[in-house]
């Protein structure tokens, strides 16, 4: 499906899963080249920027969440962008909406008249990667709020729970940052054409779109940061808990040791042993036990063990 924009001299062609026709089609109108159009046919597994005499040619992945069933993870969307100078034209393989709400500023940059777009497709470009990165921004404040909601559980004695719940966001972080990790690349690659294409007076907005690229690495970063320090601040809480666990049936262990050892002694069957055949012999083992038991404990707590 061809989707058509104008604003005065310029002209945005959206292409949403376009068949072999319509890429002929618009490779004849815009003397795209072959490869370019062959690109455009399916998905690309790698990020890239190519050169023509008539256009900049440019593939970017963008990471998006998805939730299912009360889970989410993270997609990758493909878009492809020609920009020529009086035109631009992008391929895309799903329903993207940050291009649908661009569409809608596009047309309202039409009817208004308004000259924000600029006098050549770059500027247009510049807008339109603007909007994409804004709202890759406001996906990774869910994964920002996910972040918080799992330092809360943590202080509130729920770390053993916490344990799923930091590996799941951990994968998010991980998909988003395989889906960014080359537009660094890309971009810097694109300011050298774009500066060639369009001038050196590009070349400010160019540097603005990879600043917004940094303002992603940046958040992506620090959230990986945040979740290195509290998977291990789990860790420790898990592993204190643990030994306070072990202390505890340790001591116990110790405690009912006299208990243990008076019933064997008591058990010995021998005449030597003065609690054969006495008739107070349970009751003076259970008095010999409770005391033993409580000087234990008393002990264990002098030395600040319980």
């Amino acid at each position: 499906m061809i989707i058509r924009h104008a604003f005065k001299n310029l002209k945005w062609l959206d292409l949403e899963c376009p068949t072999n026709e319509e890429v002929r089609q618009v490779m004849s109108e815009y003397n795209i080249h072959p490869l370019v159009a062959q690109e455009l046919v399916g998905p690309s597994l790698r990020p890239k920027v190519e050169v023509y005499p008539d256009s900049i040619y440019l593939i970017l992945h963008f990471p998006v969440i998805r939730r299912k069933h009360s889970k989410r993870f993270v997609e990758q969307q493909e878009i492809d962008f020609i920009i020529g100078k009086e035109f631009i034209i992008t391929s895309r393989y799903d329903a993207i909406e940050p291009l649908h709400q661009f569409s809608k500023l596009f047309e309202v940059n039409s009817i208004l008249d308004r000259t924000d777009m600029g006098e050549h497709a770059g500027f247009v470009f510049f807008y339109m990667i603007r909007m994409l990165y804004d709202t890759l921004s406001h996906e990774l404040d869910f994964i920002n709020d996910s972040i918080r909601d799992i330092e809360e559980r943590i202080f509130k004695g729920r770390e053993r729970a916490m344990v799923v719940r930091i590996s799941e966001v951990s994968r998010e972080l991980l998909d988003v940052r395989r889906a960014t990790s080359l537009h660094k690349e890309i971009l810097e690659s694109f300011d050298i054409a774009a500066r060639r294409f369009f001038g050196e007076a590009f070349a400010y907005h160019t540097r603005a779109i990879i600043g917004e690229y940094y303002k992603i690495h940046n958040h992506l970063e620090s959230d990986h940061d945040s979740l290195n320090e509290l998977r291990e601040t789990n860790n420790s809480l898990l592993n204190t808990k643990q030994n306070e666990i072990m202390k505890t049936f340790t001591i116990l262990a110790f405690v009912t040791l006299p208990l243990s050892l008076a019933v064997n002694i008591i058990n010995i069957p021998s005449e030597s042993n003065p609690l054969t055949g006495h008739p107070q012999a349970f009751w003076i083992v259970i008095a010999g036990t409770l005391v033993s038991c409580v000087a234990m404990f008393a002990f264990f707590k002098y030395k600040e063990w319980l």
